[in-house]
């Protein structure tokens, strides 16, 4: 026996709020995710901050424009080192050498871990053999003391520092980059894709890469903080190039004329703090690159959350 529910007239049926579906574009997540948005307002100040240094400080930021170790005062907002030189300025110029090494770290060094992992992945056989002990090579190798090694043998300069960060950097993103795409290379449409006469780089670029973009995207973060965080580490140690000004070259210029011991704070603090801040940024998407794209760390609306927020 059926039962039918009339409608009366002047009566309108009830709508049952639908709750927020979780396939969301990848694009719309980031925008609303509250980490992305204050991880990416952070890095946009200090790449605008980046590019408007010639502008806001023109000139060599090296050179000395007043008393020794002044502390900070309204002429000169963060003081000024050992030499009388503008602490700001040397800040805000060390930027634009600390984020064009990084980015150029991350993304060299992602690139290679790309083709490595998806070649690996992909041909499999004496390839992944191959390619997999190149890998576990420069995975076993201590990473500090190579480091150490090739800045002190190779020439000084900007161009020594990127080459010797990404020849070490490069292994870790294969590694994981190559499991990844040894997952997707066992699906069906991968499959499909090889039966159907499709070229290998075309299968794995257009079918396999698209489909990590996810790990890819983490892999480049975490990329770009290592490259910071390694040049700073290579530069305080002396192993870079002195004349450069850059975030690491404070910090060692800093230690050389014993701004520590002579309790010059203002000196060494800002930079530190400029390097922890970009990391932060950048971890905070790399967070919220996971939420997005993971569905166990998505947080989904359901309609008594609605319900209990209004009645709030």
């Amino acid at each position: 026996m059926t039962t039918a529910i009339l409608k009366q007239p002047g009566t309108t049926a009830a709508k049952t709020p639908a709750a927020r579906k979780p396939n969301r574009s990848f694009v719309h997540g980031i925008l609303t995710n509250k980490k992305a948005l204050t991880g990416m307002a952070v890095m946009l100040v200090f790449i605008a901050l980046a590019l408007l240094a010639p502008v806001l400080f023109p000139g060599d930021p090296s050179r000395i424009t007043a008393m020794a170790s002044m502390e900070p005062s309204a002429e000169h907002w963060l003081g000024t080192t050992a030499k009388g030189q503008d602490v700001l300025a040397l800040t805000v110029h060390g930027s634009r050498s600390s984020l064009f090494v990084g980015l150029t770290v991350g993304f060299a060094s992602t690139f290679i871990g790309i083709l490595v992992g998806l070649a690996s992945a992909y041909f499999g056989k004496f390839i992944d053999e191959a390619l997999s002990l190149a890998t576990n090579v420069f995975l076993l190798l201590p990473g500090l003391p190579l480091l150490v090694i090739l800045a002190a043998f190779l020439p000084p300069g900007l161009g020594t520092v990127i080459l010797v960060l990404v020849v070490t950097g490069w292994a870790g993103s294969a590694r994981v980059l190559r499991s990844q795409a040894l997952s997707i290379r066992s699906k069906d449409f991968v499959a499909a894709a090889v039966v159907s006469g499709e070229r290998a780089g075309r299968i794995m670029f257009r079918e396999i890469l698209p489909n990590m973009a996810s790990i890819v995207m983490g892999t480049l973060l975490a990329c770009v903080i290592y490259g910071i965080g390694a040049q700073a580490g290579l530069e305080f140690l002396g192993l870079g190039d002195a004349s450069t000004v850059s975030w690491g070259n404070n910090l060692f210029w800093a230690g050389n004329e014993g701004a520590l011991l002579t309790g010059s704070w203002w000196v060494f603090i800002p930079s530190g703090v400029c390097i922890a801040l970009v990391a932060f940024a950048l971890a905070l998407i790399n967070y919220a690159v996971d939420e997005v794209t993971n569905p166990r760390l998505r947080k989904i609306k359901t309609p008594k959350d609605t319900e209990r927020r209004a009645s709030k």
